[in-house]
């Protein structure tokens, strides 16, 4: 199948072509068409299979259509989880409509507010916006939903990992209940499916690819770590060996990724850090600096693990793993691009073992175990219980979540609602 098949307006059709693209990847070819017909959907992929422009694609198609409603407000709304995504996403919004007279917008923490003021101020067709610093302007009443057509849920399983579930819901209540709304995680299951329930009406599903059919084309194996100092020793190992040549090191915290990478700079490596305490515009830089070749590691925590595309990341080393199993996809997603091959490597210390369980059921598939000569680990591997699927503490966190019904009438906010309260509660809690 070709993109002029898909029946996408002439001027999107253009710009399509002058980003090198002629045939619309499984995800894109599956979505566009549900889109269109104005159905609602729920739909996975594996991560770099051109999920964006699945939902950009026809968003932007939809714009093209004249409204029937006045108003000054966005007619598609995109929430994700994190800058970086927005970002992204934003990004491929400009590719696509070069030739269309759009008018997009962003609207995300860590920025400046006035500009953000000044362009809801002014009529907008396309809003993409992270749901902590919407309901900021939400509160104030600075918001105008009267003409929203559209819902797009990015990233749905981890803007519920990152405790925005009662600002999504209080958002999609706010908006008109007449609407089409698309959600798209990297797993339909659990919380995600339930959430999809709420808010989707009677949704077409694509899910294209289980877990343990993920990123064949990454090698991933790991190895067992006595102690961080041991950790260090096998990186080094890995970092001199000369087969890397991009490379993203993943740590659990922000301090971890700045000495890390300050300690990769004293060995003479071009390295760098990125984190939710950075500034969005040094995030920027320093991932412009990644893709141009300025640094050729970049020391990250999960702010990194989405929406960040280059194509040319050779290998993804997970120096610590993360909280969350899903999390493991997306890091490793980093890598192995487009077709490309790659390599992902973790280094598993003795907090680390039930972390590794948790993403071997996840994935339906065991880590390849590898030992480097003369850096043999002296303990042996624990044998690890496969916990329950939810813990006490998630099952805890949402519990009653589904069970709540918002009276919010469709259009209108109320200022002080205990949903703002829970949503400027989770942003205290900067994400990584």
């Amino acid at each position: 199948m070709l993109f002029k098949e898909l029946k996408l307006d002439p001027r999107l059709l253009e710009a399509i072509e002058k980003s090198g693209f002629t045939e619309p990847t499984d995800i894109q070819r599956k979505a566009i068409p549900v889109v269109l017909s104005g159905a609602d959907l729920m739909a996975s992929a594996q991560t770099g299979t051109g999920k964006t422009a699945a939902f950009v694609l026809p968003a932007l198609q939809h714009i093209l259509r004249r409204s029937k409603k006045s108003g000054i407000g966005p007619r598609v709304l995109v929430l994700t989880p994190t800058r970086e995504l927005a970002m992204q996403i934003n990004q491929h919004i400009r590719q696509f409509s070069r030739y269309s007279k759009i008018s997009t917008g962003s609207i995300v923490g860590g920025m400046s507010y006035s500009p953000q003021l000044k362009m809801l101020r002014n009529r907008l067709d396309l809003l993409v916006a992270t749901p902590g610093r919407l309901m900021d302007h939400m509160e104030q009443g600075k918001v105008d939903f009267s003409r929203l057509e559209i819902l797009v849920l990015d990233e749905a399983d981890r803007m519920l990992d990152m405790g925005f579930i009662d600002a999504v819901k209080d958002i999609a209540a706010a908006i008109p209940r007449e609407r089409q709304t698309l959600l798209f995680s990297a797993t339909l299951e659990g919380q995600v499916v339930k959430i999809a329930n709420q808010l989707l009406k009677k949704p077409r599903s694509i899910s294209l690819a289980a877990n343990h059919d993920r990123h064949r084309s990454i090698r991933q194996h790991m190895h067992h770590a006595d102690s961080k100092a041991h950790k260090h020793k096998l990186l080094a190992h890995h970092l001199e060996n000369g087969q890397l040549t991009k490379t993203l090191i993943f740590t659990s915290t922000k301090r971890g990724a700045d000495q890390l990478a300050k300690t990769l700079r004293s060995k003479e490596h071009k390295s760098a850090a990125l984190h939710g305490d950075m500034s969005q515009n040094k995030r920027r830089q320093t991932v412009e600096n990644l893709r141009k070749g300025r640094v050729d590691m970049l020391v990250a925590t999960d702010v990194a693990a989405r929406g960040l595309d280059i194509k040319d990341i050779s290998h993804v080393i997970n120096f610590d793993l993360p909280m969350i199993a899903e999390d493991y996809i997306h890091r490793i997603g980093r890598t192995g691009r487009a077709g490309a091959t790659g390599c992902a490597i973790s280094l598993v210390g003795s907090a680390d073992w039930q972390k590794l369980s948790q993403i071997e059921k996840l994935t339906g598939r065991k880590i390849n175990r590898e030992v480097i000569e003369g850096l043999e680990p002296t303990s042996s591997e624990p044998k690890i219980k496969h916990a329950a699927k939810s813990s006490p503490k998630f099952k805890r966190k949402f519990a009653g979540h589904s069970k709540g019904k918002n009276t919010h009438k469709p259009g209108h906010w109320r200022k002080g609602s205990s949903g703002a309260k829970r949503a400027k509660q989770s942003r205290v809690r900067k994400a990584a």
